[in-house]
């Protein structure tokens, strides 16, 4: 799947993980929204949860074949700035292993959400790969590993919402 990223450079350059992932030539940073091209838009506001019923066939079209985040920083994550074209999708519970918000809840950075989305979408190679160039990578699979694989195993988003609750009937 190809990963886009509506940046807004509003993090840390040093720690932002979407310009690696640039960088690593993982990723295609977009400083527009007007440039940033329609696909499976990772979007915490969004109604659906992501589930292997989005995943891309054929037919479908390069816009399924596309993951887009927003990459800005949390505090200033607003529900208007997400306004970007495609199928909107939430991602369900699933914990950082980032250093800056380890252990917490729905805070993922750009590449562990796209790790995430890559893992329940039946990627998980991909998703290895991108979190292979960060030290702590392996710590957010490792952190996720049951959840991501029941997700994986889901048939559609409600079944995803049944399995999230479970975790967080937990917390």
């Amino acid at each position: 799947m190809e990963l886009h990223v509506r940046y807004e450079g509003d993090d840390d350059p040093d720690k932002c993980s979407a310009r690696k992932l640039a960088r690593m030539d993982e990723a295609e940073l977009h400083r527009a929204t007007r440039s940033t091209p329609p696909g499976i838009v990772l979007n915490p506001f969004a109604e659906q949860a992501l589930s292997p019923a989005d995943r891309p066939t054929a037919g479908d079209g390069a816009r399924h074949s596309r993951l887009v985040a927003l990459d800005c920083s949390w505090e200033t994550a607003e529900r208007e700035a997400f306004d970007l074209e495609g199928i909107h999708r939430s991602l369900p519970f699933l914990v950082a292993g980032n250093p800056v918000n380890y252990g917490t809840a729905f805070q993922l950075n750009t590449v562990e959400a796209f790790a995430g989305a890559l893992a329940i979408l039946g990627e998980r190679d991909h998703a290895e790969r991108i979190l292979s160039t960060f030290s702590w990578g392996h710590t957010f699979l490792e952190l996720n590993e049951e959840p991501l694989e029941r997700y994986a195993n889901c048939e559609d988003s409600s079944d995803v919402i049944d399995v999230q609750d479970d975790y967080l009937a937990e917390e």
